[in-house]
């Protein structure tokens, strides 16, 4: 195997919870980095960890131009900016400085298993129909799609990488049930997959080394499951009482609708073989557990 350079150059489009530890889990594993993000704030110089970056404002169609030299020179690319109305706004703006950079050893798409849709509780794999018949699915298929015609047709190294359902120590089911946000339905065969973002942040790291261009990656943990039971564990974690469910028929929110209406179980096969990937969160025990852990510090 080609030895892998440890200094990249990383463009993120949106550096939100998964950028950031990914970011992390690169400077774990002793990669030098120069950080290129945008956000929808103001241009800016600055810092995280001991990284100081630039931070270039784009805001679907509206971006600081100062961000296009970076592009043509970046050696990696992560994209997480979810897209909206059919379009991939990082797709739709910097189309020709992604194709015009030779540079570009690695570029990853992270999508969502929202495009498999409906499977009726059955396993699916990277290879699966995408059934998904929701605006957040579609949006997603649609941009699958634009993303990988760039590495068919111009031989861009890009990536797809399917997440499911996220939790973390900052966003999580003890902070919900905390602030009396937990919203849930019980609903026989509902099973849904979950992944945590430190795992994520291992898969990404790991593909830096191990993955094809081209190819389409599931993100999830080994036991799918419902809902309720993660509610149900982490209330027995926590000891309080387990709020009352919702009627299915009337949720509150068309989110919550849209949820209860897939049912699938993700298989992660493909990352634990082609990756080489050892989760740190084989379910959402071990990661439910640490995270109360680190909140009362025990």
């Amino acid at each position: 195997m080609k030895k892998l350079s440890k200094s990249i150059t990383l463009v993120c489009f949106g550096f939100g919870l998964v950028a950031k530890y990914f970011v992390k889990e690169l400077l774990r594993n002793k990669y030098k980095i120069k950080l290129i993000t945008t956000s929808r704030s103001k241009s800016s110089n600055n810092k995280f960890l001991n990284i100081n970056y630039k931070n270039f404002c784009f805001d679907n169609n509206n971006f600081d131009k100062k961000i296009l030299k970076y592009i043509l020179n970046a050696s990696h690319i992560l994209v997480s900016i979810p897209p909206k109305d059919r379009k991939d706004f990082v797709i739709e703006n910097f189309y020709n400085e992604i194709l015009l950079n030779k540079k570009i050893k690695w570029l990853a798409y992270l999508s969502s298993t929202s495009v498999y849709g409906n499977h009726n509780g059955k396993w699916v794999d990277e290879r699966s129909k995408l059934l998904s018949n929701n605006d957040t699915g579609i949006n997603r298929i649609v941009a699958e799609n634009e993303w990988l015609k760039l590495n068919r047709y111009h031989l861009v190294p890009t990536r797809i990488f399917r997440l499911s359902g996220i939790y973390s120590p900052e966003r999580n089911i003890f902070l919900r049930l905390a602030r009396e946000q937990v919203s849930y339905v019980k609903k026989s065969n509902h099973i849904f997959s979950r992944i945590h973002v430190a795992d994520i942040a291992q898969v990404l790291s790991k593909s830096l080394i191990y993955s094809k261009p081209g190819e389409i990656y599931n993100v999830a943990d080994n036991f799918p499951c419902s809902y309720d039971q993660t509610i149900s564990y982490a209330c027995n974690l926590m000891g309080v009482k387990i709020p009352p469910s919702e009627n299915f028929k009337s949720p509150n929110n068309s989110d919550l609708n849209n949820f209860y209406k897939d049912s699938k179980k993700v298989s992660n096969l493909k990352i634990k073989k082609d990756l080489k990937v050892k989760l740190q969160f084989p379910s959402y025990k071990e990661g439910f557990k640490s995270i109360l852990n680190n909140i009362f510090n025990r």
